[in-house]
Formats: C-alpha cells, sequence, structure tokens
C-alpha cells in the first residue's frame, strides 16, 4: 500500500463518518420572537400598549392621609356622604385612602374610544358616626370600597358611573379641600352624556342622569343637564342648567374663569334655584339633586396663586340665601415631584336649615366653626 492509497481510503472514511454525524443531528427550533410593552405617546405620559393590540393603558392613583381637628367635624357640609371624609369624634379625624386610577385610549373609525376608571380604598373615622353610620360604633375601621368612575366613550359619546356634569362641565369650587362648606350640587350618579367640540373654544354637554341616594329618578324621566363653555388663553365662561325630574325643579350656575397673570388664576361662580327648597337634609321635599345650596341663589369665588413651581396657595370663598358663610384657604407644598403636602383651615358661619340649626346638619360643633386639615398626597 502506497501513500496515495492510505491517504485516499482515510479521507474516504472520514467522508462517511462525517454523514453519519450528520444525518443524526438535532435540529434546534428558531426562537419565537419576544413582545415586548411598548411606550404609547399618543394620549399624554405614562400610557403602554397592551401587547398584541392597538390599545393603549395608563394605571396611575395616589395614597393620601389626611388629619382633621377642629369644630368643623365633617369639613364639607351636605357631601361629606359623597366628596369628601370627616369625622365628628371628640378628637382628631383621621384617614388614610388609596385610589387606583385607570385610562384606556385606541383609535376607531368613530373616533377616539377611551375609559376611565377611580375606585377608592379608605380606613378612617366616619363622617356621621353619630348618625349610626359607622358599623363598628365611633372609632377608624375600613369603609366600604367605593367606585367613583367608570365610563366608556366612543368620540362625544360616554355612558357609566360619573359626577354629575353640572359639576365636572363647569368645574368644581376650587382648589381647597373643604370646597362644599356651601354645597353647588350632588356628585355620582350614572349618565348617558354626548359632548361636542366645535373646535374654536367653543363645547356644550348634553346629560341625562339618573341620580343617587335619595334623589335617585323615581320614574322613566331622567335628570338632564346642559351646558356651553367658551375658553380662550384669558380664561372661560360656561354656563349649565339642569332638570331635576323628581321634584319638578330648575337650577343653574354661571362661572367665570380669568388669566389674570402668570401666577394668579381668579375665578367667580353663581347658581339660582327655581325651588328654594326649605326641608330637611335628607331630601324628604327639601334639596333637589342639583340645587343642594340654602334658598335660591349661592354664590362661590376664590382663586389660586402660584408661588413657584412647588408652592401654591389657594382660596374660597362661598355665601347663600340663608346667609351661611364659608371661608377656605390652604398652601399646598410639593416637597418632591408627586408628593405634595397641604395645610388648611376652614371657617364655617352657620345660618338656618328650615327650622333646624344648620350646624346639626353639617356636622359642626357650633354655629361659627373653625376647623383644619393636614393632607400628605403621593400621586403616581
Amino acid at each position: 500500500m502506497n501513500i496515495k492509497s492510505l491517504l485516499l481510503g482515510s479521507a474516504t472514511a472520514l467522508a462517511a463518518v462525517s454523514g453519519a454525524r450528520a444525518a443524526d443531528a438535532v435540529t434546534v427550533a428558531e426562537p419565537e420572537p419576544a413582545e415586548y410593552v411598548k411606550v404609547c405617546d399618543v394620549y399624554g405620559a405614562g400610557y403602554f400598549y397592551i401587547p398584541g393590540t392597538q390599545t393603549c393603558l395608563r394605571v396611575g392613583g395616589y395614597i393620601r392621609y389626611d388629619i382633621k381637628g377642629g369644630d368643623l367635624g365633617s369639613f364639607d357640609g351636605a357631601q361629606a356622604f359623597d366628596h369628601q371624609d370627616g369625622s365628628i369624634n371628640d378628637t382628631w379625624g383621621k384617614n388614610t385612602r388609596f385610589t387606583l386610577m385607570t385610562w384606556s385610549g385606541q383609535e376607531t373609525e368613530f373616533g377616539t374610544l377611551k375609559t376611565y376608571t377611580q375606585t377608592r380604598f379608605n380606613f378612617g373615622n366616619t363622617a356621621r358616626s353619630g348618625l349610626g353610620l359607622d358599623p363598628n360604633g365611633v372609632g377608624a375601621f375600613n369603609k366600604p370600597v367605593s367606585l367613583n368612575f367608570a365610563w366608556i366613550q366612543l368620540g362625544g359619546l360616554r355612558v357609566g358611573k360619573d359626577e354629575s356634569a353640572f359639576n365636572t362641565f363647569i368645574g368644581y369650587a376650587g382648589s381647597v379641600i373643604a370646597d362644599t362648606l356651601v354645597p353647588f350640587g350632588s356628585f355620582d350618579t350614572n349618565v348617558i352624556q354626548y359632548y361636542f367640540d366645535a373646535g374654536n373654544g367653543l363645547s356644550a354637554v348634553v346629560s341625562l342622569e339618573e341620580g343617587s341616594k335619595a334623589f335617585t329618578i323615581d320614574s322613566y324621566v331622567p335628570h338632564v343637564v346642559g351646558g356651553v363653555k367658551y375658553k380662550q388663553d384669558w380664561g372661560a365662561i360656561t354656563g349649565v342648567a339642569s332638570y331635576d325630574s323628581n321634584y319638578d325643579e330648575f337650577a343653574g350656575k354661571v362661572r367665570l374663569d380669568v388669566t389674570a397673570t402668570s401666577q394668579l388664576s381668579l375665578w367667580v361662580m353663581g347658581g339660582y334655584g327655581t325651588d328654594n327648597n326649605l326641608s330637611d337634609f335628607l331630601g324628604n321635599g327639601g334639596r333637589g339633586f342639583y340645587k343642594q345650596w340654602y334658598g335660591h341663589w349661592a354664590i362661590w369665588g376664590g382663586g389660586t396663586y402660584k408661588f413657584n413651581d412647588k408652592t401654591f396657595f389657594n382660596t374660597q370663598i362661598s355665601y347663600d340665601q340663608g346667609k351661611n358663610l364659608g371661608i377656605a384657604a390652604n398652601v399646598a407644598y410639593s416637597i418632591v415631584p408627586g408628593f405634595t403636602i397641604t395645610a388648611e383651615v376652614d371657617y364655617l358661619n352657620a345660618g338656618k336649615f328650615g327650622d333646624a340649626d344648620f350646624s346639626n346638619w353639617t356636622g359642626a360643633d357650633k354655629k361659627s366653626s373653625i376647623g383644619g386639615v393636614l393632607r400628605f398626597q403621593r400621586s403616581f
């Protein structure tokens, strides 16, 4: 055997072995493409695409701790049941709240499809503990979970759980905590609404509403709210009108907002109702769903002054035909972005509610009452 034959045989053997190994090789499957969460900036900061969809979702909320004291136990008059939380114990009133909020948005052939939810969890002293609303007696306890918002909107059409357009469209009553020392309307309700935006600062709303609690509609006829707003760089002028189908009464509010300077903004709002509603506060022949103030008319006014990017001063003064005077003022300071401490002082000079002392209705200890609240809030 010569060298040439030996090399040729070796090459043939190696080729055979290589072929056998190739036939036995394991085939590795290609990896599936990973789907990562993508940022969605169409609707603002914080949104992301739900994987596999064109729906953008945002999750947020806040944790809040309130410490309250003084004569004004409830701090917010009639709306202690709905709008804020309070206590009438002869001690500090405290409340811790966790609020979870979600927003979603998606573009469709009929316009933007949006949703919004807000759910609140509270632990603290109950408002109106003296009326037996605290199932565990006077003291701090876990309060019932509340669904404050849960609505769907396609284009201008909105349906679901909201707050009345009598308040949301025209605006609330300033950036104070006790904004309803003189109440300006009820809040929670199911709605069918339509919003119209003309695109030149002019907008309008029509809202069919169910009401809530003692003011829930008692027939097939809904409560009705209509509003018009004109908004420009100088501020806005807004008007809303309402029809309470239970009492067959009308009420309305007109509001002027003015941006006086880059630091100062001012507002004033007046309300009028056809019924002076001088009966009891539970709504038995008394106040309707919209006209919650005493007598025919009421007025609210206030403003915000911006000292710097972290510090704001807010105030509100309110007065109605029943000579109920409310004054609230606070300073809000953002220590770091998302964490704000607010210190507020509130004063109520209570008038009369029918033949009963108004202070019995507000939870105030006396006709002229002073209270205060220190609020810590982390928003995210």
